[in-house]
C-alpha cells in the first residue's frame, strides 16, 4: 500500500510541471490522509527527492537524486509488468546471485534487481565485471516463460535489441551487436548481457537476464587495461544522463519484444537483431571451451545460435564462444 501511495503521489507532482499541489489534492488523489501525505513527502526527501513545500500553495517537486532506487524507477514507468516489484541496493555482490534467490523464493515475473554498485560483478565464462558505485546501470531482470531450455539464448539477443533502441532514443548514439552478448561503441565495449535459468529438461522455471550497462563514466574511472576496450554513453557523448530514465526505456522495450516473442516466435527480433550485428558477414575466429574455429559469420539460427562457414564449406553451429 505504502508503494503505491508512493507512486501515485510522484506521479502527481511529476506532472504539475511549476505548479503546486495541495496536501489535500494528493491525499484525494492517493486516497489517504492528510498525514500521510506529509510522512511520505519525508520518505522521499530523504531518498534524494527535491520537493518544495509553501505555505497555503502546497507542494511542488523540483528534481530527483539520480539513485536507481523504487521510487525513481517507478515513476514513469510505463511496463504492465516488467520492473514493477524492484529490489534496489546501494552496494551488493552481484545482482545475479540475489535474482537467482528470489526466484527460488517464488518472485513474480518482472522482478528487478538493481544495485548502485557491484563488488563482485560477472559476466559470460565467469568474468569479472567493472561495476563502479553510481556510474552505471546493473541489474538483473526475472522472467518465468513457459519454454523449453533450449530456447533461452534468445533472450540474450531479446534483450540485446532492447538495450540497443534504448540507447538510440535517450542517447541519441549508435551502438552495434556483437553476438552474442556484448553492445558496442566504435568497437569499445558498453554493455554486456548475462543469461542464466533455473530449469530442468523439459522447462524453464525461471529466466534471469543480467544487464551491466557503461552510463556515467568519465575515461578515468576506468584502468588503463579496460580503457583499451571499453567505454560509456557519457564519455561517447559528453553528455550525462538519467540512469532510471535509460532502464525504464529498456524495460518498455523488452516488454514489448517479450510479448512479440511470445506470440509471433523469435522470427520477428530476429531480422531486427540482424540490423545491428556487426558480427554476420565478417571472417572471425570463434573461440570455445575446447577449439578454436575460423570462418565467415553466415547469420544466425532461430533458436539465436552463430552459424559459421570454414575454409572447407563446413558449417558450424556456435553456441557459446568469445568472438574475434
Amino acid at each position: 500500500m505504502a508503494s503505491k501511495i508512493r507512486e501515485s503521489l510522484l506521479a502527481a507532482l511529476s506532472s504539475a510541471e511549476d505548479s503546486y499541489f495541495s496536501g489535500q489534492e494528493l491525499a484525494d488523489q492517493a486516497g489517504c490522509s492528510r498525514t500521510a501525505i506529509w510522512k511520505h513527502i519525508e520518505d522521499l526527501r530523504a531518498s534524494g527527492f527535491m520537493i518544495e513545500s509553501k505555505r497555503k500553495k502546497g507542494y511542488r517537486l523540483l528534481g530527483k537524486a539520480d539513485e536507481l532506487n523504487e521510487n525513481n524507477l517507478l515513476v514513469g514507468l510505463q511496463t504492465d509488468r516488467l520492473g514493477r516489484s524492484v529490489h534496489y541496493f546501494e552496494s551488493v555482490d552481484s545482482t545475479q546471485k540475489i535474482a537467482h534467490s528470489l526466484a527460488q523464493e517464488n518472485a513474480p515475473e518482472g522482478s528487478l534487481v538493481i544495485a548502485e554498485e557491484q563488488l563482485s560483478g560477472r559476466g559470460r565464462m565467469a568474468r569479472s565485471w567493472h561495476s563502479p558505485k553510481g556510474t552505471g546501470i546493473w541489474m538483473s531482470l526475472l522472467l518465468r516463460p513457459s519454454l523449453q531450455p533450449q530456447k533461452a539464448p534468445q533472450f540474450t539477443l531479446i534483450a540485446a535489441v532492447a538495450i540497443v533502441e534504448a540507447i538510440e532514443k535517450t542517447c541519441e548514439l549508435k551502438v552495434d551487436i556483437k553476438w552474442p552478448n556484448d553492445l558496442l561503441i566504435d568497437g569499445k565495449k558498453i554493455t554486456g548481457i548475462l543469461t542464466e535459468l533455473q530449469a530442468d529438461s523439459e522447462q524453464i522455471h525461471s529466466l534471469i537476464i543480467g544487464m551491466g550497462i557503461n552510463v556515467n563514466q568519465c575515461a578515468e574511472d576506468f584502468s588503463d587495461e579496460i580503457r583499451k576496450i571499453a567505454t560509456s554513453l557519457h564519455i561517447e557523448s559528453g553528455k550525462t544522463f538519467s540512469r532510471a530514465g535509460i532502464v525504464q526505456q529498456i524495460l518498455l522495450n523488452l516488454e514489448k519484444y517479450y510479448h512479440i516473442y511470445i506470440n509471433e516466435g523469435f522470427e520477428p527480433i530476429k531480422v531486427i537483431w540482424e540490423k545491428y550485428a556487426i558480427t554476420i558477414g565478417q571472417h572471425i575466429t570463434a573461440r570455445t571451451f575446447n577449439k578454436e574455429i575460423k570462418g565467415l559469420a553466415s547469420g544466425i539460427t532461430n533458436e539465436g545460435v552463430l552459424k559459421l562457414i570454414d575454409e572447407n564449406g563446413e558449417t558450424h553451429l556456435i553456441y557459446s564462444a568469445d568472438i574475434e
